[in-house]
C-alpha cells in the first residue's frame, strides 16, 4: 500500500511509531474517519500488525518516544498504546510530561470506551425495535393496570443511559421495563 503525498513527506519514510522501519500503512485513528492525513498515522507492517492486534505491549517502548511527536494523530496513538499496555497511571504521567492536550487523550481513549448492552432475562442482546414478552406480571406506576404476564412489547427502544431499562407500549402508554422482567421474541 502506498502513503498519500502528504503523510508521507510527514513521516519521512520512517515508521511514526518506532521510527526506525519503512512505512507501508496508513492507520487511521478511531473514531475518526481519515478523510485527512491528520486522522492517520504511517505505520511499518509489524507497527501495524502489533495495533490491529491490540498488543499494545509489544509497542509500549516505542510509543514512549513517539508520545513527543507533534503530530496530533501520533500522540493519540502514542496514549492508546502506553494506556493499553500499562494502563491509566504511566499514560496520564508521560502525557503530563509531553504536554498533551485534553482533547488528544479523550481521542486515544475512545478506543477503550464499551458500548453498553442491553440484555434480557436470560441473557440475549436486545436492540432497538425488538419484540419483548413480558416474565411475569408488572404493576405500572402512575397508571391503574397491571401488565400481564405475557403480554409482547412491540418495537421496544433502548434506555441510553440505563442498560436494565427499555422502553415499551403497553395498552397504549409509553412505559419503562426493567430488562430482568422481558424475554426477546
Amino acid at each position: 500500500m502506498s502513503l498519500t503525498k502528504e503523510l508521507s513527506e510527514r513521516c519521512q519514510n520512517n515508521c511514526e511509531i518506532c521510527n526506525s522501519n519503512s512505512p507501508s500503512h496508513e492507520f487511521v485513528v478511531s473514531p475518526k474517519n481519515g478523510n485527512s492525513f491528520n486522522d492517520m498515522v504511517a505505520l511499518c507492517d509489524s507497527c501495524f500488525a502489533a495495533v490491529e492486534a491490540q498488543d499494545y505491549a509489544a509497542l509500549k517502548d516505542f510509543a514512549s518516544g513517539s508520545i513527543w511527536n507533534p503530530v496530533a494523530p501520533v500522540q493519540a496513538l502514542s496514549y492508546r498504546i502506553i494506556h493499553g499496555a500499562d494502563g491509566a497511571n504511566e499514560a496520564a504521567d508521560l502525557a503530563g510530561s509531553a504536554g498533551l492536550d485534553e482533547e488528544i487523550i479523550q481521542w486515544s481513549l475512545t478506543a477503550f470506551i464499551v458500548a453498553p448492552v442491553h440484555k434480557d432475562a436470560f441473557g440475549n442482546t436486545l436492540e432497538n425495535g425488538d419484540n419483548v414478552v413480558l416474565t411475569q406480571a408488572l404493576d405500572v406506576k402512575g397508571t391503574n393496570f397491571t401488565a400481564s404476564k405475557g403480554t409482547v412489547v412491540k418495537k421496544i427502544k433502548l434506555v441510553a443511559d440505563n442498560v436494565e431499562h427499555i422502553e415499551g407500549k403497553v395498552n397504549e402508554q409509553t412505559i419503562v421495563i426493567l430488562t430482568k422482567y422481558v424475554k426477546k421474541s
